[in-house]
């Protein structure tokens, strides 16, 4: 076999590739023999079929078999033989194949670039650093029985914060127009759920009671047809509720898991969880910019290929996350809309598994028993979630990426600009803004807040989704090695 290298760019190689026509001859007549003794032609006896005849009619399918086999086998023993990692499948062309010659072929190959992460010293990195006051634990008790407040029907004219049924209908121009139109509709006033306006125009009115209502659609309205058009509504009450929160006792707190020790217990309780929360999202902030700062301080060329992979892997993510089981068009969701989110994962990938080669990171097991017993801790019956994830080969794996992640982050830190930032509980928790396209929704329910067991299977979720995209972002900058 004679291959030759030439280089198309920085990250593009084409391989010509040739291999002697006896090693395809031999071949050749190996399969023609086997298909004679197995082949069934009108007019010859079974395994009585003249190899002529068998060459005459298959030769050409046979020789066609046996090249595409000796040119994936000859292509992947060149790309060894070069020293190459393909970043991806060959693009195969100029093809010589006739019976007698030398088997030829042009193979177009991106390779994985070298990679040499930046200083992390270069790297910036505002930390915040914030506590759960008093007034948080109050405000949060305040929340969890604001979001599980009851509705009940009362005979007044319609205030903020009640909720009501309508009918209504809309039109623009005095035409009717999608989604302006809704029967026994719920609507808590003042919740600015409607267009501006609609709620307003709803205040004091009783059961039974009709108005019509003019707005404006917002400029920058999602549908383009009706940003900025006047609008009338006809709305119809049928029935006006008004809200009462639960009272803090021991019914309450048992919804929460709090069984016994009254108020007091609670109040550890939704602590205790508001002070994970508030640990999750400082490591998460932090973790968004080490990230940021990795990808910033590292020039690399990133292999097209692998951008197109990661988008379609995405894509088919989106669709089975929101496909709902129907079977629908991936091309209706075009690559190009996750292109920059593809690039930057891709790029990161490759950026964090040089890092484990170039510093010999090690996944720490004990910091991986540690994460899954954190997990478990706020289960009845922990060691069962533990065992669970020990016996769930993937599950483990998500975790130890997981833990990787956070010992790469630990690392960059050491060396990075760190600024610690005082603030307060809420805005150490209130995701970025704008918030990061690659990172994970952590946003919890702060209704899930006081309880244990809830509280533990966001916990468990966060762990997972972020230990996926650690273990997805590992496996891009690693598909070098699987290819060695």
């Amino acid at each position: 076999m004679q291959v030759t290298v030439e280089t198309v760019s920085k990250l593009e190689r084409k391989l010509r590739i040739t291999v002697p026509s006896d090693q395809i001859d031999g071949k050749v007549e190996e399969k023609i023999k086997q298909a004679a003794a197995q082949a069934r032609i009108k007019g010859f006896r079974p395994g009585k079929v003249p190899i002529r005849e068998v060459r005459r009619r298959f030769g050409a399918g046979i020789l066609q078999e046996v090249s595409g086999e000796v040119m994936q086998q000859s292509f992947s023993e060149a790309v060894s033989q070069q020293s190459l990692k393909p970043a991806g499948m060959p693009a195969i062309d100029d093809v010589v194949m006739e019976t007698g010659k030398d088997l030829s072929f042009s193979a177009l190959i991106e390779i994985f670039p070298e990679v040499k992460p930046g200083r992390f010293s270069e790297i910036k990195v505002t930390r915040p650093v914030a506590e759960v006051m008093p007034s948080d634990l109050d405000a949060m008790i305040e929340k969890l029985r604001e979001q599980r407040k009851k509705f009940e029907a009362v005979d007044r004219p319609a205030a903020d914060e009640d909720q009501v049924t309508i009918d209504f209908s809309g039109t623009v121009d005095g035409e009717a127009f999608d989604g302006g139109q809704g029967e026994g509709h719920k609507l808590v006033l003042g919740s600015g759920s409607m267009i501006p306006g609609f709620e307003a125009g709803i205040v004091g009115l009783s059961a039974s009671e009709s108005k019509d209502v003019s707005v404006t659609f917002p400029e920058d309205y999602q549908a383009e047809d009706l940003a900025g058009k006047d609008a009338n509504f006809s709305i119809t009450v049928h029935q006006v509720e008004a809200s009462t929160l639960p009272e803090l006792d021991d019914e309450f707190y048992k919804e929460f898991g709090v069984e016994e020790g009254g108020m007091d217990a609670f109040k550890v309780e939704v602590q205790s969880n508001m002070e994970k929360e508030l640990k999750a999202a400082v490591d998460n902030r932090v973790k968004t910019q080490v990230m940021d700062g990795l990808v910033g301080v590292t020039s690399l060329d990133v292999p097209k290929a692998l951008i197109n992979d990661e988008c379609e892997r995405m894509r088919q993510d989106m669709m089975r996350q929101f496909g709902g089981g129907q079977q629908i068009d991936p091309n209706m969701l075009p690559l190009e809309l996750f292109s920059d989110q593809a690039d930057r994962r891709v790029r990161l990938g490759l950026i964090v598994n040089a890092i484990v080669e170039q510093e010999d990171v090690v996944t720490d097991e004990d910091a991986v028993r540690s994460k899954i017993e954190e997990i478990a801790s706020s289960y009845e019956e922990p060691e069962q979630l533990i065992n669970y994830y020990y016996s769930n080969e993937q599950q483990l794996n998500q975790v130890q990426s997981l833990v990787l992640e956070e010992q790469i982050v630990a690392l960059v830190l050491a060396s990075a600009e760190v600024i610690d930032e005082p603030v307060s509980y809420d805005e150490a928790i209130k995701p970025p803004s704008p918030e990061p396209a690659h990172e994970e929704d952590d946003e919890q329910e702060v209704g899930d807040g006081a309880s244990a067991e809830a509280n533990s299977e966001q916990e468990a979720a966060l762990a997972s989704e972020e230990a996926s995209e650690s273990e997805e972002v590992q496996q891009d900058g690693a598909k070098d090695s699987e290819k060695d």
